[in-house]
């Protein structure tokens, strides 16, 4: 942005610090096995105490929710979304320089886990909070934390769902994925699911009366490979991801007990990431009918008993956001950038996209290239160009 924004001007004395915040948030140990109740909990207290409307989302076990933080007229008019998960990956295994649950700051980089992905840009959010309190909105403000972000989108469901209840259906939505504050306009959608086989065992020396699951698993991926090669040598084009087709992979594969034993199980799971022209969810129905109309027949022809169970693991939507909409406009307006991107990696935009009708861009501090890594980190000039974006969004929101 131009010297002479009065948005990148420095923040208020008395306002609260990112970093301190950032603290705050990596000390929670929010791995997506474990409740984000702590974090949930002092989010709600903090967000409270600066003036805000806040509406707890529970999940059905009561270990974890999400929070819906509104500013402004929300009740009666449409406003814009701040979204960001608070769950994390697992750190376990990975070779961490320092405690990753402990911020540590060197040479302008804060390490920690979720530094990137994504409580930096939760940070910034909550530090400006107050700024968004004292503005006298026009345009109301959301922010919405969700849970389970890392393991397929589910907590940012029922959080959409109360969202539009509660009010106006927003204007747009900005998901504060790590994108080094590029506009992304586009995600890929992804659907996987784990097919266990089940066969019958018998000695190898009498192969023939058994019903071998691994073979048939085999088959199975098989089929999996050919269509993912149509797909790349024939399917449709977006020369804006970096993989410009969708793809489909087997990737673990686990069956068998002794070479001399007719494997009576084995388990495949696989995915299918979509562009926009495809639909992963219909390409791995497809690949399940496969297996259960070819595959499932030939083995009870030996044995009746024979069949395949089927596990759903991910199902979220892509995201195609028109990159004429007003709020890539808008996004591009705010962060001083001409261009736009797609990814291939999933965020909440699309279920705010699927299941809200809110149109979403993606962009936030940080790189995924520096997520689910050891020694995740973030810096402060992201952070700080982060807060002038959302500076920025609240001086047009005041309008």
């Amino acid at each position: 942005m131009p010297e002479s924004d009065p948005y990148a001007a420095p923040p208020p004395a008395d306002a609260p610090d990112p970093v301190a915040l950032l603290a705050t948030l990596v000390g929670f140990d929010t791995v997506s096995d474990r409740s984000n109740l702590p974090l949930i909990d002092w989010a709600e207290a903090y967000c409270r105490r600066h003036g805000a409307a806040v509406e707890r989302v529970p999940d059905e076990t009561g270990r974890k929710a999400a929070l819906l933080v509104s500013l402004g007229p929300f009740e009666t008019r449409p406003g814009y979304v701040l979204s960001g998960h608070s769950d994390v990956v697992p750190v376990v295994g990975q070779p961490w320089s320092s405690d990753p649950f402990v911020l540590r700051e060197e040479g302008g980089r804060l390490y920690g886990r979720g530094t990137s992905d994504m409580k930096g840009f939760l940070a910034v959010c909550l530090a400006l909070l107050p700024e968004m309190a004292a503005a006298d909105l026009a345009t109301p403000l959301h922010l919405a934390i969700s849970y389970d972000e890392e393991v397929g989108c589910l907590g940012v469901r029922p959080l959409i769902a109360r969202m539009l209840e509660r009010g106006p259906k927003p204007l747009g939505c900005f998901v504060g994925e790590p994108t080094g504050m590029e506009v992304v306009v586009g995600h890929k959608g992804k659907a996987a699911a784990r097919l266990t086989f089940r066969g019958r065992a018998s000695h190898s020396a009498l192969a023939p009366q058994g019903v071998n699951a691994v073979e048939y698993a085999a088959r199975f991926i098989e089929h999996v490979r050919l269509s993912a090669e149509a797909l790349a040598r024939d399917g449709a084009r977006d020369p804006l991801y970096d993989v410009p087709h969708t793809t489909g992979l087997s990737s673990v594969v686990q069956g068998g007990a002794a070479l001399n034993i007719v494997p009576d199980s084995c388990s495949v799971s696989f995915e299918y990431r979509a562009i926009g022209a495809d639909d992963a969810g219909a390409l791995a129905a497809s690949a399940i009918a496969y297996a259960t109309d070819t595959l499932v027949p030939l083995m009870r022809a030996v044995d009746p008993a024979c069949g395949v169970a089927i596990e759903p693991l991910i199902d979220y939507p892509g995201l195609d956001t028109d990159p004429d909409a007003p709020v890539v406009t808008l996004a591009k307006r705010l962060a001083g950038r001409n261009g736009h991107a797609k990814v291939s990696y999933g965020t909440e935009g699309g279920l705010f996209d699927r299941l809200g009708g809110v149109p979403a861009v993606v962009l936030g501090p940080g790189s995924i290239a520096r997520a689910h890594r050891a020694d995740e980190y973030v810096t402060r000039a992201e952070l700080d160009a982060c807060a002038g974006f959302v500076r920025r969004l609240i001086a047009a929101c005041r309008d």
